[in-house]
């Protein structure tokens, strides 16, 4: 034992001390292995999901059932007509029973910005082809599994509008040299719908129910009639409206409305509203004293309806929808119905608007939208060439003097038999016909 305040500590003291007790170590099972046979079959049964669901979800998507083959970026301008055929023949034809007239896609010339056509445009089915006007060879295609509707052209582009169900829903829009797939919306058209351009908006046609897209975006700035869910309800002006025929320019459209509360058919004349698509604005809106109406034609300045008994062009301020005057024509009164798509069959000039009535054509100065002139016996409102006007009628294509309506000859063209409508457009060179379903290229 230390002696007291030694700071040496007895060894036997030492041994004396309980020993400290040490911590047991916890016995842990071994790592377990992640290569067993439970494992892999779970990891292929995560594997098959995860396949089986983005096959399903490519097999029903929209891609899948698109085919797209693009074509040449640029491409030679078609050449300058400076006189009239002495003929025309057959060169190339096409089904095309989704164009309700010759499709044309107007492109810019890279040297002056100066827009000349450059490819014609074919749907039928679910395609939709660009051709070389002067060979119809297809440059770009491009096909879904849905039915057309309608192709159109609007802005340097080609416009397919494609049902998915019971109305036309799918608008997709497409480069018009290149066939690339450029703005694409879904709308609520209804069947037997055309696409008209009137320089900045795409207005969709129908019975109880319109809509304008914008140019390029496609946004809708405007919805008229019956509309699909009506959010705010007191923004149409009128309701329970039926739709007769349509016609546009920059910045508005005109359209009759046979309303259930009216005495006589209305002539409405509209503007989007980008704003509040489903407030549109409305410059005036009269009764016409008249059922069977028809608008005619529309300026920015004039509005011109046509009713019969007795047969008359009213004529209307743009700007306010007043009457300012009324002038008579002959036009038979078995001539006063719908036109088809409700798309006035109507070709403007420079300076005139040619209207096909359904028997004849009428020219009307775009200054006062009066008549001119009126070719008896034709097919259709015709289109020019040359500087002439030409117009299809049963045995070719006559060409007038826009200005007197003078008969410089008519061009000979075998038809096989058609004998209905014709809408004509040209390409260059080339004369195209829309005869029904068919597209028929004339050089």
């Amino acid at each position: 034992m230390s002696s007291p305040g030694s700071d040496v500590t007895d060894i036997e003291d030492v041994l004396d001390e309980p020993a400290h007790e040490t911590a047991p170590v916890e016995e842990r099972p071994p790592a377990r292995s992640w290569r067993t046979r439970r494992d892999f079959v779970a990891i292929a049964l995560i594997a098959v999901a995860s396949v089986t669901a983005s096959v399903l979800t490519w097999a029903f998507s929209d891609a899948r059932a698109t085919t797209s083959v693009t074509g040449p970026s640029s491409w030679e301008q078609l050449p300058e007509v400076t006189a009239l055929p002495p003929s025309l023949a057959e060169v190339w034809r096409a089904n095309s029973g989704a164009s309700l007239s010759p499709v044309v896609v107007q492109t810019a010339a890279k040297d002056t910005g100066e827009e000349k056509p450059s490819i014609v445009v074919t749907g039928d089915g679910g395609e939709v082809n660009g051709r070389d006007p002067l060979t119809g060879d297809v440059r770009w295609t491009y096909k879904r599994d849905l039915p057309l509707c309608v192709v159109s052209t609007a802005w340097g582009r080609a416009m397919a509008l494609y049902s998915k169900g019971t109305n036309c829903s799918e608008l997709t829009s497409l480069d018009g040299v290149t066939g690339e797939r450029r703005a694409q919306r879904n709308g609520d058209a209804e069947p037997g719908t055309a696409l008209l351009n009137e320089g900045s908006h795409l207005i969709t046609t129908g019975s109880k129910f319109v809509e304008v897209y914008r140019r390029d975006d496609l946004v809708r700035s405007l919805e008229y009639g019956s509309l699909r869910a009506i959010v705010n309800p007191g923004k149409q002006p009128r309701v329970g409206c039926t739709y007769g025929s349509m016609v546009v320019t920059t910045g508005r459209f005109a359209m009759v409305e046979r309303c259930p509360d009216d005495a006589s058919d209305r002539i409405t004349i509209l503007k989007p509203n980008p704003d509040k698509s489903d407030e549109p604005k409305v410059f005036g809106s009269v009764l016409t004293g008249a059922k069977n109406a028809q608008v005619v034609a529309i300026t920015e300045k004039l509005v011109a309806v046509a009713v019969p008994n007795p047969s008359r062009l009213l004529l209307f301020d743009a700007e306010t929808g007043n009457q300012v005057s009324e002038v008579p024509i002959d036009v038979p009164e078995a001539d006063f119905t719908d036109p088809p798509n409700h798309v006035t069959r109507v070709f403007s000039t420079k300076t005139n608007a040619f209207w096909f009535t359904g028997s004849k054509t009428i020219a009307l100065s775009l200054e006062t939208l009066t008549p001119l002139w009126t070719a008896e016996g034709t097919l259709g409102a015709g289109t020019t060439l040359a500087g002439r006007a030409v117009i299809p009628v049963r045995d070719g294509l006559r060409v007038f003097e826009q200005a007197t309506g003078q008969v410089v000859g008519t061009i000979p063209v075998n038809r096989e038999g058609h004998t209905g409508p014709v809408q004509l457009a040209t390409a260059g060179p080339v004369v195209l016909e829309q005869r029904g379903g068919t597209l028929v290229a004339l050089r």
